[in-house]
């Protein structure tokens, strides 16, 4: 929930293990203990939307989790957190947008050996849109008092035996009835593309046909829908950027238009009956839905620059929930 520092501060004291998420200057009078955080001033709070950098969102990890350990990884070492995982647990990540760290994750996260044996949940920290450019994203290592804008930053909680944990995702957003899309080059950028089969200019596409890049693209991985998510059109140079990156030999289409997005939303998380520890939500959700003093159900959390359900993910929600076994 969203709290005031000196409540924050309590609960450090308290020793208690924590994922925290608030701006940079908050963070940094914090004192050393067991918790992890990034930097970001948008909440889905217990109350509704909200913006805010004079409170920190906490997740409370449950007293039965005893042993955690948190480590930096820098994007060579990225590979190894699968292999850091707990055997029964989970992983909680944190990456600073636009890091290297950041990009190879996005890259390689789907090839990393065991990647989706061990379940990893997060998300991308960020900034106030208004300082992008001009303050860079950040973790906090609350155990040595460390900030960093480079690498991930980990924490890998065990369970015990009677406990699972358990990673979903949700995605309102589903292929539409359009082109089909394909890449020849992989990355966050793109210049051109094959449209049902033909060479395109993607920018041109896009302008040209009027298509409302608030919809991502979305490619249909063995029926779990991915999105990609527009960052901007460079008209001058002709290229098309991206918040995640595309793929070669994927089959991408513009997502079908939502109507009401909080409907959606309710809908799924009443159908899903959630409860989670820890859940996020996209930075473009927020925007484009004008979530700002509207809530979303029982999910609270962060809004993020990016989601990590495994591999990193665009415009979704992503939860962790922690299951008898």
């Amino acid at each position: 929930m969203l709290l005031p520092i000196n409540d924050v501060m309590a609960l450090i004291e308290k020793k208690e293990i924590l994922s925290l998420a608030a701006d940079e200057k908050l963070l940094e009078k914090l004192p050393k203990g067991n918790w992890i955080a990034g930097t970001i001033p948008y909440f889905m709070s217990q109350n509704h939307g909200e913006e805010s950098k004079d409170k920190i969102f906490v997740n409370r990890f449950p007293e039965f989790i005893k042993d955690f350990k948190i480590k930096y990884y820098n994007e060579k070492e990225l590979s190894n957190i699968p292999k850091d995982a707990p055997e029964n647990g989970f992983s909680l990540i944190i990456i600073p947008a636009t890091s290297k760290a950041h990009i190879s994750y996005a890259h390689n996260a789907p090839n990393y050996e065991d990647i989706f044996l061990k379940p990893i949940i997060g998300w991308i920290s960020g900034v106030h849109l208004d300082d992008l450019g001009t303050i860079k994203p950040k973790v906090f290592n609350g155990q040595t008092g460390e900030k960093n804008e480079t690498n991930a930053l980990v924490m890998h909680l065990t369970l015990p035996s009677n406990k699972m944990a358990n990673i979903g995702i949700i995605n309102i957003f589903e292929q539409g009835d359009g082109d089909t899309i394909e890449f020849d080059t992989e990355g966050f950028t793109v210049k051109d593309c094959l449209i049902n089969g033909k060479q395109h200019n993607f920018s041109e596409y896009l302008l040209n046909g009027k298509i409302d890049t608030k919809l991502p693209l979305v490619a249909d991985y063995c029926g779990a829908m991915v999105n990609v998510s527009f960052q901007s059109i460079d008209e001058k140079d002709k290229i098309v950027n991206f918040y995640a990156p595309v793929f070669k030999d994927v089959q991408y289409k513009i997502a079908k238009p939502i109507g009401d997005y909080v409907k959606e939303f309710t809908t799924h998380l009443e159908k899903d009956k959630i409860e989670p520890i820890f859940s996020c939500n996209c930075i473009l959700n927020y925007l484009y839905s004008e979530l700002n003093n509207r809530k979303t159900g029982n999910i609270i959390g962060p809004i993020t620059f990016g989601e990590i359900a495994y591999q990193l993910l665009n415009q979704t929600l992503t939860y962790l929930e922690l299951k008898d076994v």
